[in-house]
């Protein structure tokens, strides 16, 4: 799993913007709300979020963890790129986005097109 990986997917969803935070994180956003994020300079990791009820189960997968500073919002992230699939990864993406973008403003949703 690369950057590019990560990229491929995410820049595939409505309304999806990307940019460089606090000087080494990528994080791909819908109506300006983080979905997913990962580090520029290794070590890899990409974080984003889960529906609450499959938090504990993912975060205690293999090669996954609880994201630092965000688990409490049910962020987890996948630490080693083998850890999972690309089919798996664009899945626990693609819900993340769902997530995020569910909980937008409906004014918000409206303008990016997401009603």
């Amino acid at each position: 799993m690369t950057i590019e990986d990560i990229r491929s997917i995410c820049t595939r969803l409505p309304a999806c913007t990307e940019d460089v935070k606090w000087g080494n994180d990528l994080c791909f956003c819908v109506g300006s709300k983080m979905f997913c994020v990962t580090g520029l300079n290794g070590p890899f990791g990409v974080s984003f979020k889960v529906p609450d009820e499959d938090f504990e189960e993912v975060s205690q997968r293999r090669g996954f963890k609880p994201a630092d500073y965000v688990a409490r919002y049910k962020w987890v992230t996948i630490t080693n790129p083998n850890a999972v699939s690309r089919k798996d990864l664009d899945v626990f993406i693609r819900t993340s986005y769902k997530l995020v973008s569910a909980k937008l403003p409906k004014k918000v949703r409206l303008q990016l097109g997401l009603e």
